[in-house]
């Protein structure tokens, strides 16, 4: 019975959610009535939406019933994991699941945030066994090749030409933002095209072998947003393949249940007081986002202001970072609550005046709902009451997040954080300011990426800090940080390769990760799909390989297996991404400049959906006085309140600046862009330039003191030596009379002395005469003592031979042989003993008895005992040898006795001569005393005269002495007074340019900060920009301020050495104050200058003036352009990059931002992937030839921009100098070598006085002493006054010269204002363009071909006709037949111009007409018939210039 009625229920049921399903709320409300009208069996309440068909109850059920309201939230898992079931989502999943059960194609549609993606995610979560899933994110640059890959990369071959899933599964493919893919030129969607031909026909084409491709058991389920904000519309074609399915958006009610049951959850276990606000602030949650979302809707400036449901989830996730420990009360809660709705909302906006509205708005709700009020909350009005919110200022496990309120103790850690992130190997130090803005940035970054599959969108100027900020806060969270190197070759294949490493790091070794990607690196758009992907769906389709892919599950096996994760290759790949998205965080730098960010917002979805955007919006005026302040706290600048104004200066100039650009861009449509980086480059460089100046001047004014020194020393010791001088006279004369009357002395005393060595010299030759009669006869006696002397050695030897054992072998004889006894009888006669045996063994017995016979005195042998000794020898055994055969001993006894019978016998003869001998020597002797005694007293005569002869030595060497040293006082005399004399007129100019130099060094302070803010922010502006700004701003607040500074301030001469600014004039830098101001910013700028360079002034300057340092020129088409840059880097040659466009080659971006990296002793620096040496020689050099290029933040922040686009000023002279050079060789000739000579000449001056003060200031001692000082002093102040009288001379010359080549100044007046002519018509049509180089050609052929005259302002008058007219005929036919009569007026009014022809007002008039603004007090049109109403609010308007007064009359009485 109940057969048909759910029969009939079923059907309604099938016809609600297929027709039915695609319409919106309201469509659904009409569809109720039209089914209700059909059928009356629906229940009354709701609409039928609302019902399903109950198998068991057999009647409409309501789906509420399918909830179970009981169910608890689980708050300990991941945020993005919580789903709590709406109706919505029941029944959608309900709708989807019955229809991937009878195999249809799918859509899901709805407003973004609305929940297709979760209800999606949990269909394909509880598909059947025996189905797979994939899922696509489309993009803007999804293209069906790239689709089609993707969907072929889960597919495996099953037959020829047949493809299927692996596994032999039925694969769901699920594709996200399905009409995101962008139109083709003809206006269809490429990649759903190329479903809807699968889908009709089952297959696709081999776009390799253009064969057919069967891919079997796939089903589409596609989801996407209503068409608008970067989503196409696409034709009902490809609609009808699917079954489509609208997700209403929430109602209020649906969104405070889902959100109330998740904060309720989290709330259930803390204190009382908070436990009940789950619900109170799911409300004002809620109404919150409603009113932002009907309010602040997406406008050009603000596309961004996309607000979805999201957003909503993410303040809710923000408020569930609440811990019971630390959140007590309720003030607590709603401090929480009203911060994260703030990072949530506030953080996107840049308008100071909606933070304000969202402030009031949150004010509102406390008030409404809870009672309470932001002042209450926040103890004070505004949004900068609101402290940051933070994890890291605790060092505990699990820290709360919690406010921070002490500013000063987050600095302080941040500083900590900051120095150790610059000693982490591979790290450069990054110099922050972390002012309060800046503390707040690293918290909100830091916040983000503390939250589950938290990713950042931080949006600001390049140079804003946000990569900066952000590497700190990577750092600071304990992430690592992953950034690409972009190189010249770097593509999609090479990104897609930095990504695998990166899938690796996060997923593979399970490191948390944050991938930092900024705009400079998107070389392609293609980068940003793959980064669309990562964000919404943690995979980027086909990154890896199948090979690759079995790799990747090998590296997570181990852990899946702990995980229970599943051990299919699908399930380890889907661990693998899973652990991915848990790991990875990314950070997005992107600026709001342009078109760009807009359209990327509109293309890829993701970039906002999935991330939090911070804003990094202008510096705020206490930001840039905190950051003054800060870098200025070491600075000595006199008083604090010098230096307090100082920064307010600082604060002025950054903000005056940022309004210049402004108008500039309006009035001549230049961009010029004014960042943080700027400001800080500002900064350092006045801290640097006071240095430097304090430095120079200081050094130079000590110079000069130090030589006004060493001339007041001389000065004195010039005084001093003069006194000396006339004492040192006195000392020397007396010391001359002194000498001669010791000489007088001397000679007397010689001559006394003389007479009596004479007589000395007589007695000593006679007495050496008697000496040497005796030495004769003493020569004789020892010639016969000598005879005797043989036998004597003999018997002394013999002697000494025996022992006392011999004598011993003697004396034991009781009866000696006959001739032992026979010899010892002669040695006892001898000896004057008995001659006993018994005698001779007495004798023999004393141990002494051989030392005896060897010292016996031999001259005792008188006759008698030589008698007696003779009565032995005597005998004919009495000889040695006989004796020897009877006893050794014997025989040398024998011998000694033999010995001194000799001895006597000669000495006895001897005797007479030795007595005369003795007379002899008696009386010599005596002679030898008295010579003696007459030696003396001659030696003390002698002793006298030389000790004389010593004093007039000593007094003449001293008279020497004194003559020498008067001598040299007397020199020094002359050079002291030669040195005075010189010096004198330098005294008075040292002593003039050291007050100056004290002068100016008091004026620092002031003038260091008008020439800093001019290297850092005047480049780009032309000349009257930067006179006003100077003038009028700077000069004028330093002056308001009382900060000491010039009261002739030039930046060209402050910072300019006059010297090198000739050299720049010879090396081809124009001569005005324009170009040379562009000169000191080029040379001295603290960043690489680009020069807007389009007539190529500066190409040509540079590359003459860098030609002597080995110039490399290179431009970015130069395949060789890296290489160049490498090799210059090494060696420090200078590299001229010319020719540049609007984008500069992102492998220069190291070199641009001079990101130096400290290894040991080496500077390294990074081109693309490689690390090469840094020579500090190294130079850039960038020029482009687009006149009025627009150069991105990012780009103005890394270079110096330096408008060298000429000037009339400058032309002018140029073409001066030309038409002197042709019309008068001999005096340009003359100007040029004067020009030189000058140069040279003030260059020689300038290195005379520097040597003159090196010298004085180096030189030791006294200067007087030093000659060759004084001499090189003398020779540098000649040649100084020399060329000082050629300088002269050639001024007066140059003079001359000038006046006389300026009579050809009419020429290059009007040469230039042609040129100008010509340059402005690119402002009519971009086409007209004209070279500076083509037009000089043309300016050189006119005086070539001009009519000659001898008279010169004849031939002036030929030459200006003549090339006027060439002018116009060069110009017109290259221009469109209607410009060329707009030509020959500008060309006519600007000649007439020149000379005061033309009354300005009048042509103004001319040219734009009047406006009336108050129509009533305008007269009546006199004639309407024939004056229309525009014609009489000119001739109205006309009545205001002086020459029409009346004209209005005149018309009114002529009409009457």
């Amino acid at each position: 019975e109940n057969y048909i009625p759910m029969i009939e229920m079923t059907f309604l049921f099938a016809l609600i959610w297929s027709i039915g399903s695609t319409v919106n709320e309201e469509g659904r409300k009409k569809f109720d009535m039209f089914l209700r009208e059909l059928d009356g069996r629906f229940p009354s309440q709701d609409t039928v939406y609302e019902y399903f068909v109950c198998p068991k109850k057999k009647c409409w059920t309501p789906w509420e019933e399918k909830l179970n309201n009981s169910s608890k939230v689980n708050v300990d898992v991941p945020f993005f994991q919580i789903v709590v079931p709406t109706v919505d989502t029941v029944r959608t999943k309900f709708v989807l699941d019955t229809r991937m059960n009878n195999y249809n194609h799918s859509m899901v549609t709805g407003n973004v945030g609305v929940g297709k993606t979760v209800v999606v995610n949990q269909v394909l979560g509880s598909l059947k066994e025996g189905r797979s899933s994939m899922t696509i994110n489309m993009s803007a640059q999804t293209s069906s090749n790239s689709l089609q890959d993707t969907i072929e990369g889960k597919l495996e071959k099953r037959t020829k030409g047949v493809f299927a899933p692996m596994g032999g599964k039925k694969l769901v493919t699920f594709i996200d933002d399905f009409n995101m893919p962008k139109k083709s030129v003809f206006g269809f969607l490429p990649p759903l095209e190329l479903l809807k031909l699968w889908a009709d026909n089952g297959f696709w084409y081999d776009r390799g072998k253009q064969e057919v491709k069967y891919v079997k058991d796939m089903l589409l389920l596609v989801a996407m947003a209503p068409p608008g904000g970067g989503r196409n519309a696409f034709s009902q074609r490809v609609q009808g393949v699917f079954a489509s399915i609208n997700m209403t958006t929430p109602s209020g009610a649906q969104l405070r249940r889902i959100f109330a049951t998740m904060l309720n959850g989290k709330l259930s276990d803390f204190d009382d007081e908070i436990k009940p606000m789950g619900d109170p602030l799911t409300q004002a949650t809620v109404e919150v986002y409603a009113t932002i979302a009907e309010e602040l809707l997406p406008t050009p400036s603000k596309s961004h202001y996309l607000f979805n449901t999201r957003d909503l989830a993410k303040v809710v996730q923000g408020v569930m970072q609440a811990t019971r420990t630390f959140y007590d009360s309720k003030e607590s809660m709603l401090q929480l609550w009203s911060h994260e709705t703030f990072r949530i909302y506030g953080d996107r906006m840049f308008d100071f005046k909606d933070k304000e509205w969202l402030m009031n708005l949150l004010d509102e709700k406390l008030a409404n709902i809870f009672s309470s009020g932001w002042k209450t909350l926040f103890e004070e009005d505004g949004i900068q009451a609101m402290a940051p919110f933070a994890t890291f200022m605790r060092s505990i496990d699990n820290p709360p997040y919690e406010p921070v309120n002490d500013m000063a103790a987050l600095k302080e850690l941040l500083l900590e954080k900051l120095e150790d992130y610059a000693l982490e190997p591979g790290k450069s130090a990054m110099n922050l300011v972390l002012f309060k803005d800046a503390l707040h940035h690293v918290c909100r970054i830091h916040r983000v990426l503390n939250q589950p599959r938290g990713n950042a969108l931080l949006v600001g100027v390049g140079g804003s800090g946000r990569k900066s900020l952000a590497k700190l806060s990577t750092y600071v969270a304990e992430l690592k940080c992953f950034q690409i190197e972009i190189t010249k070759t770097y593509r999609q294949v090479e990104f897609r390769e930095d990504l695998k490493t990166l899938y690796k790091q996060a997923g593979g070794a399970n490191k948390p990760s944050v991938f930092l990607f900024d705009d400079t690196q998107i070389v392609m758009e293609t980068f940003l799909e793959d980064v669309n992907n990562i964000l919404t769906s943690g995979e980027v389709p086909n990154l890896f390989s199948k090979d690759e892919i079995g790799g990747v599950c090998e590296d997570v096996r181990a852990d899946a297996k702990k995980a229970n994760a599943g051990e299919t290759q699908d399930l380890l790949y889907a661990f693998f991404i899973e652990r991915v998205r848990a790991n990875l965080h990314i950070i997005l730098c992107l600026s709001p400049i342009g078109e760009t960010f807009r359209e990327r917002c509109r293309m890829f979805p993701g970039l906002v959906n999935c991330t939090t955007i911070d804003w990094f919006t202008e510096w705020p005026p206490d930001a840039l006085f905190e950051v003054a302040q800060k870098q200025l706290e070491s600075e000595n600048l006199g008083t604090d309140e010098v230096k307090t104004n100082v920064c307010k200066t600082f604060m002025s100039a950054h903000v005056s600046v940022s309004e210049t650009s402004k108008r500039m861009f309006e009035e001549l449509k230049r961009m010029n862009y004014v960042t943080p980086t700027n400001y800080l480059e500002f900064v350092n460089g006045y801290r640097g330039l006071l240095k430097e100046k304090r430095a120079e001047i200081g050094d130079k004014a000590e110079k000069l003191r130090g030589g006004l020194e060493k001339l007041d020393e001389t000065g004195v010791q010039v005084g001093e030596m003069q006194v000396v001088c006339q004492e040192k006279k006195v000392v020397v004369a007396k010391a001359k009379r002194d000498c001669e009357e010791l000489l007088v002395e001397i000679v007397q005393d010689k001559r006394v002395a003389d007479e009596q060595e004479k007589q000395v010299n007589a007695e000593a030759t006679r007495i050496a005469k008697e000496a040497d009669e005796a030495n004769a006869i003493a020569k004789d006696c020892q010639a016969g003592l000598d005879k005797a002397m043989p036998a004597l050695q003999g018997a002394e030897d013999a002697l000494n031979v025996l022992t006392k054992k011999d004598i011993g072998e003697l004396k034991v004889y009781a009866k000696p042989p006959p001739l032992v006894e026979l010899v010892l009888c002669g040695v006892m006669t001898v000896l004057k003993r008995p001659p006993t045996w018994d005698e001779c063994k007495k004798q023999m017995g004393d141990a002494s008895f051989l030392e005896k016979l060897i010292r016996f005195d031999k001259d005792q042998l008188n006759d008698a005992l030589l008698k007696k000794i003779n009565k032995y020898t005597s005998q004919s055994d009495f000889t040695p040898d006989v004796i020897g055969r009877v006893s050794f001993a014997a025989k040398g006894l024998c011998m000694w006795v033999c010995a001194m019978e000799v001895y006597g016998t000669i000495a006895k003869e001897v005797a007479p001569k030795r007595a005369k001998l003795k007379a002899a020597m008696d009386a010599l002797e005596k002679k030898q005393k008295q010579l003696q005694v007459a030696k003396d007293q001659l030696a003390e005569v002698l002793a006298k005269v030389q000790a004389l002869k010593d004093r007039y030595d000593e007094s003449t060497a001293s008279k020497k002495a004194l003559e020498d040293e008067l001598e040299d006082l007397e020199l020094k005399l002359f050079r002291a007074e030669k040195l005075v004399s010189g010096l004198a007129g330098e005294r008075t100019r040292w002593e003039a340019s050291i007050g100056t130099f004290e002068e100016q060094i008091s004026f620092l302070p002031g003038d260091c900060v008008v020439a800093a803010a001019f290297m850092s922010y005047a480049g780009p502006f032309p000349s009257e920009y930067r006179d006003d700004m100077v003038t009028n701003t700077w000069l004028a607040q330093v002056r308001l301020l009382n900060v000491p500074s010039s009261p002739t301030f030039n930046f060209a001469l402050f910072l300019a050495n006059p010297s090198d600014v000739r050299d720049w004039n010879i090396q081809g830098l124009p001569a005005d104050d324009f170009s040379t101001e562009n000169g000191v910013v080029v040379t001295r700028g603290r960043r690489w200058p680009l020069m807007i360079d389009p007539q190529g002034q500066a190409n040509n300057w540079i590359k003459k003036m860098e030609q002597q340092n080995n110039l490399k020129v290179a431009d970015q088409q130069m395949a060789d352009m890296v290489r160049i840059m490498e090799s210059a880097i090494q060696f420090g040659s200078p590299v001229l990059l010319q020719d540049v466009l609007e984008e500069i080659d992102p492998v220069l971006e190291p070199v641009l931002a001079k990101n130096y990296i400290k290894r040991g002793n080496n500077m390294l620096i990074k081109l693309g992937d490689k690390e090469v040496d840094y020579s500090p020689d190294f130079k850039l050099y960038i020029t482009t030839k687009l006149g009025n290029p627009h150069y991105t933040p990012e780009v103005s922040t890394k270079a110096t921009i330096v408008n060298f686009s000429v000037k009339e000023q400058g032309l002018e002279a140029q073409l001066l100098n030309t038409v002197v050079k042709k019309e008068r060789p001999d005096l340009d000739k003359q100007k040029n070598e004067l020009v030189v000579k000058v140069a040279q000449g003030k260059r020689t001056q300038a290195e005379l006085e520097d040597q003159i003060l090196y010298m004085l200031s180096t030189a030791t001692g006294s200067l007087l002493d030093n000659v060759e000082l004084i001499e090189t002093l003398d020779k540098s102040k000649t040649t100084w006054e020399e060329v000082n009288e050629s300088l002269i001379i050639a001024e007066e010359t140059a003079t001359k010269i000038e006046v006389t080549s300026s009579a050809y100044r009419p020429c290059s007046i009007r040469a230039a204002v042609l040129y100008f002519v010509l340059n402005d018509l690119a402002k009519i049509d971009p086409m007209y363009q004209f070279s500076l180089d083509a037009y000089n050609d043309l300016f050189l052929l006119s005086i070539a071909k001009s009519p000659k005259s001898d008279v010169l302002q004849d031939r002036i008058k030929f030459l200006n006709d003549y090339h006027t007219y060439a002018v116009y005929k060069y110009t017109a036919r290259g221009l469109f037949e209607r410009h060329k009569l707009l030509l020959s007026l500008q060309i006519c009014v600007r000649i007439l111009q020149t000379v005061n022809q033309v009354n300005s007002e009048e042509f103004q008039f001319f040219l734009k007409g009047g406006q009336v603004l108050d129509k009533a007090a305008q007269p009546p049109n006199p004639a309407n018939s024939w004056i229309s109403e525009e014609a009489w609010d000119n001739i109205t308007e006309l009545e205001n210039l002086p020459h029409f007064k009346g004209i209005v009359a005149s018309f009114e009485q002529g009409v009457g």
